[in-house]
């Protein structure tokens, strides 16, 4: 099947009074209509800028961009900003992670959710109001129709998430990013929200992009996993084999750091030691190596010193002989 979404090799670099940031750095992914791929690591990783680079968002006086990236096969780093306003909000999308900074508090929610609808389709005003109000109830908001009129300021943090959310699905686009779509929400409407691009997903055949930090949301939602380090892609596979036998130390760490309801109550966490470099200036070799208990078991500077290869289907950027430990999560 042919990928919607292709990256390839992308790299993505911000000037700064401080130097060159390498926020992503030869990152490539497919994700196929039907199915989400959800992408994991720590704040910093570049998750986020790698998803704001395919809606182009980054600005081009301080932002190089380099790569591919296709969406069904329409190459958009070349795209002109007039096409690219065109395919925003209606064939692809985004759920930002911040809804008080996406939502303008100058207009009503129900405003701002009817006018990419009225944008792209062409719907008159009232159509328009009524879609939105069918929004709002699909989110879980309620009294929609009363609440269409309010303003975010009116609205509770996990009300402003739902809104924004029903922002992202009101023209069903064809690819939709999610940016911890969950992060203010309860369990119950966490829940609610998932099961909601479920349903769209189902009915549109929609690719899903997952940015998250939560890997029991990945394990619930995604069909496919990338772990992400300092820009780069460290592991990918389906959810199942990802989740059930990794094989870089990082995913090692980021599992060995979650609670699990089969654990004794009193066990410990095992977070990951140190903290994530700079990509202002990135250590040389495998990135990891700084923080990775397994430097010693590969032999020799290669790890500090030898940058591995970007995993290709099923696979791990790492060093480390199979079987020298694969596969554990703590």
């Amino acid at each position: 099947m042919t990928a919607f979404l292709s990256v390839r090799d992308l790299s993505v670099r911000f000037a700064t009074e401080d130097g060159v940031v390498r926020a992503v750095d030869g990152l490539s992914f497919d994700v196929e209509r039907g199915r989400t791929l959800g992408i994991v690591g720590e704040s910093g990783s570049g998750k986020s800028v790698t998803n704001l680079s395919v809606l182009g968002l980054h600005d081009p006086r301080t932002t190089e961009i380099e790569g591919r990236i296709l969406l069904d096969g329409q190459d958009l780093t070349t795209a002109p900003e007039s096409v690219l306003e065109k395919l925003r909000g209606n064939r692809m999308a985004m759920i930002f992670q911040d809804s008080l900074t996406a939502l303008s508090p100058y207009y009503t929610v129900g405003r701002q959710i009817a006018e990419p609808f009225r944008k792209h389709t062409g719907a008159s005003r009232r159509e328009a109001r009524l879609r939105a109000i069918e929004m709002l109830r699909k989110v879980g908001i309620p009294n929609p129709a009363l609440r269409v009129d309010d303003y975010p300021h009116q609205f509770s943090g996990g009300m402003r998430q739902r809104a924004m959310i029903a922002m992202a699905l009101v023209c069903d686009p064809e690819l939709l990013i999610a940016d911890e779509p969950t992060t203010a929400l309860d369990v119950t409407v966490q829940a609610q929200i998932l099961d909601l691009l479920k349903d769209l997903q189902q009915q549109t055949g929609s690719a899903i992009v997952l940015i998250t930090h939560d890997l029991g949301v990945v394990a619930g939602t995604a069909d496919d996993v990338l772990v992400m380090y300092a820009g780069r892609a460290v592991e990918r596979g389906t959810a199942r084999e990802v989740l059930r036998s990794p094989r870089h130390p990082y995913t090692w760490g980021l599992l060995g750091s979650m609670p699990r309801l089969t654990s004794p109550v009193d066990e410990p966490l095992t977070p990951i030691p140190g903290s994530p470099p700079s990509l202002l200036d990135p250590p040389p070799g495998c990135p990891f190596h700084p923080r990775c208990a397994y430097v010693d078991r590969v032999g020799g500077d290669r790890c500090r010193t030898e940058r591995p290869e970007p995993p290709e289907g099923r696979g791990a950027a790492c060093h480390l002989p199979d079987g020298a430990g694969r596969g554990r999560t703590r």
